[in-house]
This record gives C-alpha cells, structure tokens and sequence, in this order.
C-alpha cells in the first residue's frame, strides 16, 4: 500500500487529460440507452402491405379496410398490374401482398366461398410469423362476421357444397415467400455478414494509422513526397483486396454451412459489396483522423457498431422506429448492404430493385471518405 496514494493520483490525472475516456464511460451509456431503449420494439406493428385488387367493389374494399383496422398491416399502396406487385414483394418495399381476384364480391352476395391470395414476405421470420397469425384470425374473423350478417338479414345460411358441409365464407390463403420453414438463419445469416465485415475493416484501418501514428512513422511518411490522396489510397486498397477474399469466404460459408443459397447474382452482389467495402474502410480511416492511441479506435468503432448492430435492422424492423431514430438508422452503411445482401441471397432481387440502397450506400461511401480527406489535411497541417 506504500505506492497506492501515488498511483491512485496519477491514474485521476491521466483520465483528466484523457477527455474522450471521461465521455466514453460517463456520456456515450447515457446516449446509447436512450436512443436503444426508444428503438427497440420487438411488437410488430404496420407491416407494409401492397393491395392488388381485381374485383374493386365494395365488398373488396370492405376486406382492405378490415385488414387495416388490424393495425399490424398498412397497405403502402395499390398495385396497377400484376408486375408491380411482385416487384413490390421482391424488392422488400412491401413485406405483404393481398391479392383479391376478380368476382370476390359476387361470389360473397351469392354466398358462395370467395378465395383472397395472402402472399408473405418470409425472409424475417418474426414479421412473418406475426402476418400469418393475424391473417389466419382475420379470416375466421371476417368469415363468422359474414355469416352472422347472412343469418340475420335472410334467415340463411352459407351455400353448401355436394358434400353436405357448409364452406366459410372467406377463404384466405397464405403463402411464405423466400424462407416458406421460417428458418431464422435465412434472416440473421445475412445481415450478420454485413456486420462481420464492417466490425472487421474498421478495426483494420482505424489501428493500421493509429499505430503507425504511435510508432512515429506517420511523421516519416508525412515528409516524403507522397500526397494526402495517394496515402489514404495505398493504405485502402491493400485492405479492400483483403476484404473481397474474407467476403468469398463468408459467402461459401453461408451456403455450405446454413443452407443459405443465393437466389440472384453472386456478381451483382460482389459488385454491391466493393461499394460497402470502401465504405467500411473510409469509416476506418475517419476514426484514425480523431482517435490518437490504439484504445480510442476501439472506442469509436464500440460508439459505431452499436448502433450499426441495433439500429441497422439486422435485429429488430426499422419501420417499428421513431422517426428520428429511423432517420439516424439512414446514416449507417450497414443499413443499406443488409437490405442489398437480403434481396439478392433471399428474394433474387435485381439491380433497378436495389438502386435506392445501392445509391444510399454510395452517398455514405461519398460523405464518409470526404469527412477523411478533409479531416485527415487538418491533421498534417
């Protein structure tokens, strides 16, 4: 104990001068939890639907305002033809799909079984399980309302077929798309790639500069006619060729070991993936501009990949967020590539489905190395 009292002080001396340790430990758990305690919600809630409806009379209308008042539904919009709504469901903008056939109404006044086509998005399991319950109960729902109304106002009851036991009225009939046994690793597998490889590149360039940094070579390197640009290109690429092979890898893995196939283009999907590569590196380098020793890049990349594993929607649905925290979900890269990994491996989604992800990757990758560059002259000034 004779040294305690000394190293005791010392220790407070040096967490003062360390400003970004205070933040870390008394700031940055208030932040998170506030934030994560808001968005995290696992009540699956206003599944986006899309509605194709061939019959358009009012008993039609009736089924489309019963599926809304359910309130774990929200029809988005519309569909004009048959293509729509399929691009709908491939795309990931609808998880749900009602198709109503044509002659749905006469078939209900005539008092015959009238069928509704119910198709189900199936590469998240939770969202899934939850349409296909509430799917089910609406229609025995409907179905005894139906014959309630029919009893009352006619003193009938629902036409029988020859064998003798009357139908229920509405015959709704669910189909699972992409994932039909509601396997969970066809749902997690994917987006855990994506954060593998953002957790893994990050640390990757954040330590490589800061290192160098501690070991006094980045002085050396700063004095020898090498430009900013071509600094920060010779330290990507060698990682971004590196990055391809681990993503090989884990693709081969996915398949081989979790069954999980990919349905669309294995080169769409590479070609999408340098975009978040370089992406994940630039975050890299943007953490070595601000964090001066190896154990402030670690912090900075836990600050990151919380919210890249929270919010991203690689566990809970983005649409279940507050709408601040949605829009803070749009800033992580993360965010996208799930959505790209998700539609080319599970639904076989092709480029023009993707491009609102591909080109909100791409402003993240734009944004993220320009905050480097510029950050990164400040520093060699």
């Amino acid at each position: 104990m004779s040294g305690f009292r000394a190293i005791f002080i010392k220790e407070f001396l040096h967490i003062r001068r360390e400003r970004s340790t205070i933040g870390f430990t008394l700031i940055v758990p208030a932040v998170m939890l506030t934030i994560f305690g808001y968005a995290i919600d696992v009540s699956i809630e206003n599944i986006p639907t899309i509605v194709f409806n061939l019959d358009g009379h009012e008993e039609s209308r009736r089924l489309v305002e019963a599926v809304e008042n359910t309130n774990t539904f929200s029809v988005i919009r519309h569909a004009g033809d048959i293509r729509e709504f399929r691009q709908a469901l491939v795309s990931g903008q609808a998880r749900t799909g009602i198709l109503i056939p044509a002659g749905y109404s006469e078939k209900i006044l005539r008092r015959e079984q009238a069928q509704v086509q119910v198709l189900i998005d199936g590469s998240d399991s939770q969202v899934a399980t939850t349409a296909l319950n509430t799917v089910n109960l609406l229609a025995i729902n409907l179905s005894l309302g139906h014959a309630s109304a029919l009893h009352a106002q006619f003193g009938a009851d629902q036409a029988r077929p020859p064998a003798g036991v009357a139908d229920l009225p509405l015959d709704i009939r669910p189909r699972l798309l992409y994932n039909p046994d509601l396997d969970s690793s066809y749902f997690f597998v994917p987006g855990l790639i994506a954060i593998i490889l953002q957790l893994v590149l990050v640390i990757l360039t954040s330590l490589s500069i800061v290192r160098e940094r501690e070991l006094g070579t980045l002085e050396q390197i700063f004095v020898t006619p090498v430009s900013r640009s071509g600094f920060m290109l010779g330290k990507l690429l060698p990682y971004t060729i590196l990055a391809f092979g681990t993503l090989l890898i884990v693709l081969f893995m996915m398949t081989a070991l979790f069954g999980v196939r990919i349905n669309g283009s294995l080169l769409l999907l590479i070609l999408l993936a340098a975009v978040f590569i370089l992406t994940a590196l630039g975050l890299g380098l943007l953490v070595s501009t601000v964090a001066r020793a190896q154990v402030q890049a670690i912090q900075f990349t836990f600050m990151i990949m919380m919210p890249s594993v929270l919010l991203s929607g690689f566990i809970f649905p983005r649409a279940e967020m507050p709408f601040i925290i949605y829009l803070i979900s749009c800033v992580l890269p993360v965010t996208y590539f799930i959505e790209i990994l998700r539609g080319i491996v599970l639904r076989g989604a092709d480029v023009h489905l993707l491009l609102p992800h591909f080109f909100g990757l791409l402003i993240c990758l734009v944004v993220v190395l320009g905050l480097s560059l510029t950050l990164f002259k400040k520093q060699i000034d």
